[in-house]
């Protein structure tokens, strides 16, 4: 209903306003802002601070935002038990009784209570309409993995430049010189001052790092070559090809005319000193490094690579040799470090943990990474254990499902007791792919202080269909003006990506031929040949 109850909202207006309200309720958790308490109507004291809707306050409407932002309520009577496994899936999931407010650790730390962006309601988990219910919008968690990943500035450090790159500024780079720090010659030829022709100077003339400062005299001519600095009161440089020489009068004779300083690079012409060469948030390429080094550096100051582990879970992956017996090949291990890498993340090798609850809660208690991805586990079968670990460790639940298609059953959350961000991943290939791109990589150009990518949308050459409700991610390839549509591109399938530019963003309900859609590159696409530790 409006504000006023009056009309009632279509179910599409209404599922977008509570997702709205989802994301900002969440973003208010991670950026530490202040926000109105979600307590039932029985618990409410006082007025309630209006939310951002312009609608009726919390207060008024508790169990409508508790449906909509799935924050957990804490448990106000200081049970410490451990919950069974049904209530723990629950909460992780939104769904079911409040949480303890802390949970015992290992080592006896206290965590805080999981909470999700966006819950279902307890009777209703398994079904399609939940999962819409739950799910985030794959805006808004794009949205809130890049604010979580900016919530934390890390400390800069000095890199020599042979060490910096990949990484990104964290102090602006100021030109500490003139470039040039000199009037040079741009070509290899003579130069010449005043009018001529002109009587030509013995010697092999002036070359690069060396030759005299000596003023040259109005109407002579030296041989310079390129980079070489030129003499005080030199009016030209003419190239080699468009002078002749009179030995025998020891004269220079121009082939065409001459406009004084034509060929010369003078002084501060690219840049002046304390002239800013480079913002912060620059990534580090080689063109930076050679700016860097002209400019007169041989250190930058930058923002140390995000620190990623990632856990494979599953008794099924094998990782060498054919599919047997029902077991099947891991594609994700090998796949996630260098596209980690390639995202400018510091990557250790992939650790395989199998189907082992204990064994996932020993990694994840003991990591000292800045974030942890996790491969599989992440849906509600009888050895997907991340939700109940992240509960049992008393991880805050941020995002729990995304609306998008494939990869929706990723999921969002922080470690307590300032520990590192966890982005669950699908088992799937191309769904753990999907949330890759929508969670992990804004995360991660938070971490690293990279600016915001520059969106682009680009028409797709066909129609492409889409899911009724959730968003999907296509594989595609430019052709011309436009984006073709590849095939394989089922959640469990890696042939279509392997041949793609980007994903289109495709909305619910598909789109048109020649409609245009926003499109996620990927970090090697303008690479060629790409190699590891790509750094775009």
């Amino acid at each position: 209903m409006t504000a006023h109850g009056g009309e009632a909202r279509t179910s599409d207006e209404e599922r977008a306003a509570e997702e709205e309200r989802a994301v900002q309720q969440a973003l208010a958790i991670v950026g530490h802002q202040p926000q109105a308490a979600h307590s039932p109507p029985e618990r409410s004291g006082g007025t309630a601070r209006p939310d951002r809707s312009g609608e009726r306050p919390p207060a008024d409407r508790a169990g409508e935002t508790d449906r909509a932002a799935g924050m957990d309520r804490a448990d106000k009577t200081g049970r410490t038990d451990k919950p069974n496994r049904a209530a723990v899936t629950s909460r992780a999931n939104g769904t079911g009784p409040a949480s303890p407010s802390t949970s015992a650790k290992p080592g006896g730390r206290t965590g805080r209570p999981a909470q999700a962006l966006a819950p279902d309601s307890p009777d209703s988990a398994a079904s399609p309409q939940a999962h819409r219910t739950r799910a985030a919008a794959w805006e808004g968690a794009r949205a809130l993995a890049e604010r979580l990943g900016r919530s934390t500035p890390p400390a800069a450090h000095r890199l020599p430049l042979d060490q910096a790159l990949g990484h990104v500024l964290a102090e602006a780079v100021l030109a500490l010189t003139d470039l040039p720090p000199f009037d040079t010659s741009a070509m290899d030829g003579w130069v010449v001052a005043g009018p001529g022709p002109w009587t030509v100077g013995e010697g092999e003339g002036l070359l690069a790092g060396r030759g005299s400062t000596e003023p040259l005299p109005d109407g002579h001519a030296l041989r310079i070559a390129t980079g070489a600095r030129l003499p005080a009161d030199a009016t030209a440089v003419i190239r080699s090809e468009h002078a002749h020489c009179d030995a025998a009068k020891g004269l220079l004779h121009p082939s065409r005319e001459v406009v004084p300083g034509q060929d010369i690079r003078p002084r501060g012409q690219e840049c002046r000193s304390g002239d800013e060469l480079l913002p912060v948030g620059t990534v580090v390429t080689p063109p930076v490094l050679g700016l860097a080094a002209a400019a007169g550096y041989d250190a930058l100051v930058a923002v140390p690579r995000p620190r990623v582990e990632v856990f494979v879970l599953g008794d099924e992956l094998l990782s060498a040799g054919l599919p047997r017996e029902g077991l099947i090949r891991d594609a994700l291990g090998p796949m996630m470090a260098p596209w980690l890498r390639a995202l400018g993340a510091e990557v250790a090798e992939p650790r395989r943990l199998g189907d082992d609850a204990e064994a996932l809660r020993r990694a994840l208690v003991t990591s000292d990474a800045d974030l942890i991805l996790t491969t599989g586990g992440t849906a509600a079968g009888p050895v997907d254990h991340v939700h109940p670990v992240l509960a049992e460790i008393g991880a805050e639940l941020l995002v729990d499902g995304v609306a998008v298609r494939p990869g929706h059953p990723m999921l969002l959350a922080r470690l307590p007791e300032g520990g590192p961000c966890l982005v669950g991943l699908p088992g799937n290939p191309l769904a753990a792919v999907s949330g890759l791109l929508t969670l992990a990589e804004p995360l991660l150009r938070g971490m690293a202080g990279r600016y915001t990518q520059g969106r682009y949308r680009a028409p797709v050459h066909e129609e492409v269909h889409g899911h009724p409700h959730d968003t999907r991610l296509i594989p595609v390839v430019h052709r011309d003006d436009s984006v073709v549509p590849l095939h394989y591109n089922g959640p469990a399938m890696l042939r279509g990506i392997a041949a793609a530019d980007g994903l289109a963003v495709v909305p619910p309900g598909g789109v048109r031929s020649g409609t245009e859609v926003e499109i996620l590159d990927l970090p090697w696409a303008s690479a060629s040949p790409w190699t590891e530790g790509c750094f775009t």
